[in-house]
């Protein structure tokens, strides 16, 4: 695949010739062929979904509809619509014997993006990258590998027209040579991003001798506090829980002081007729034993799980000390989320946990770019270096120093 790489790079490097107003134009235009491929976009997704058996939890990740196709566009003409974020000055000071230093971003280059069953992934990826002047080499799962092969003809459909080397934008084979690949071609990529479960997440890490960006895997936690408002803590479980179980945003844990446990029968009455399990640990049984239906007894391994699928556990804890400890013991550093109206207590919650994310009395369902003004994302970053949150284009680009005088030389 060493010629794949090289043709990316070269791609690469015309691309920083391309002006803002074309690369913007180029994604527009790639919104409405996407609208126009939708019947072609929706037959190749239905032979991944008549893949997969129907009760798999990521077959809402995998499958398209109409309604997502529009979502996709309209993603792409955000991203078109935001400003460029390259050849921003950063910082800018002159040193004591005239030298001007200036910091500016730049692209990356070639980046590598390694992800699971979701095609939109193939369009926001790529929608930000070129917007951040870098070239793209896409490396999806086999699971939507028919609706990958539609969206990557789609997007080098519409390069071409443009004028610009398709190149920008490539897919990678299937399999697990292609991975492997990737994952060593240093000096011709120049950071690889994993999107999907932990066990992906963890093996690209292991495996890459290109630098890596961690996203995706999220144990999410949502804290009952002892002067949490019931009817909220309820909307904020329910819509965490079940807005869409498949995500990385997903609850997986209710953590509850235990002063509230008579509560929880109220509290998650409504995730039984969503068809949600709890598995709950001895004290939140007895609280929910003969009030809620799909109730079981919980394991160790229940807690720290990142479950994607309409299943949650609960966990009791004598206070705000227990549920730190607790968070601090299974989380991700994704999100955590603290229901209370108590503001010694939210603002504790928010100074000490340790994850990207830390919402009071907010679902944990807005743990998405889009939903933080930025358009589409790359990915949610669970670590400290580079990034951290929801990536969109500025953690997309990396920066240099311009460094300008008369001739200065050093004594």
């Amino acid at each position: 695949m060493k010629e794949t790489f090289e043709l990316a790079r070269r791609a690469a490097a015309a691309l920083q010739a391309v002006p803002a107003d074309r690369i913007d134009a180029t994604l527009k235009a790639l919104a409405a062929n996407i609208e126009a491929a939708s019947e072609a976009l929706l037959e190749a997704n239905a032979l991944d979904l008549g893949a997969m058996d129907p009760g798999n939890p990521k077959r809402d990740r995998l499958e398209l509809t109409p309604s997502r196709i529009a979502d996709i566009a309209a993603g792409v003409r955000d991203v078109a619509a935001l400003p460029s974020p390259t050849g921003k000055i950063l910082a800018q000071w002159t040193r004591p014997n005239g030298m001007t230093i200036t910091k500016i971003s730049v692209p990356f280059g070639v980046i590598g993006v390694i992800y699971e069953a979701r095609p939109n992934v193939t369009f926001d990826v790529f929608a930000l990258c070129f917007k951040a002047g870098s070239a793209v080499l896409l490396k999806g799962g086999h699971e939507a590998s028919h609706t990958n092969r539609a969206a990557i003809e789609v997007i080098r459909t519409t390069l071409e027209q443009a004028g610009i080397d398709p190149a920008a934008a490539t897919l990678l084979p299937d399999g697990r040579e292609a991975t492997a690949t990737l994952l060593n071609a240093r000096e011709m990529v120049d950071l690889i991003i994993p999107r999907g479960s932990r066990a992906l997440i963890d093996f690209v890490r292991d495996n890459a001798r290109v630098p890596v960006i961690e996203t995706g895997a999220g144990v999410c936690h949502t804290y009952f506090h002892s002067s949490g408002d019931l009817a909220t803590a309820r909307d904020i479980v329910r819509n965490a829980k079940t807005r869409r179980v498949s995500v990385c945003n997903a609850l997986d844990c209710l953590i509850v002081d235990r002063d509230r446990l008579p509560a929880l029968p109220a509290l998650c009455y409504e995730l039984s007729d969503l068809g949600v399990d709890i598995y709950a640990d001895e004290e939140a049984y007895n609280a929910l034993d003969g009030a809620y239906p799909r109730l079981h007894h919980a394991e160790a391994a229940d807690f720290g799980r990142e479950w994607l699928d309409y299943k949650m556990s609960i966990a009791t804890v004598g206070g705000i000390d227990e549920a730190l400890e607790f968070i601090a013991r299974n989380g991700s550093h994704h999100s955590e989320c603290i229901v209370a109206e108590n503001r010694e207590a939210i603002a504790r919650f928010q100074r000490d946990v340790d994850a990207a994310c830390v919402y009071a009395n907010v679902s944990t369902a807005f743990t998405d770019g889009g939903q933080f003004g930025f358009g589409a994302e790359i990915g949610i970053s669970t670590q400290k270096l580079h990034a951290r949150g929801p990536m969109a284009l500025p953690e997309i680009t990396t920066y240099k120093y311009l460094i300008t005088g008369s001739g200065q030389t050093r004594p």
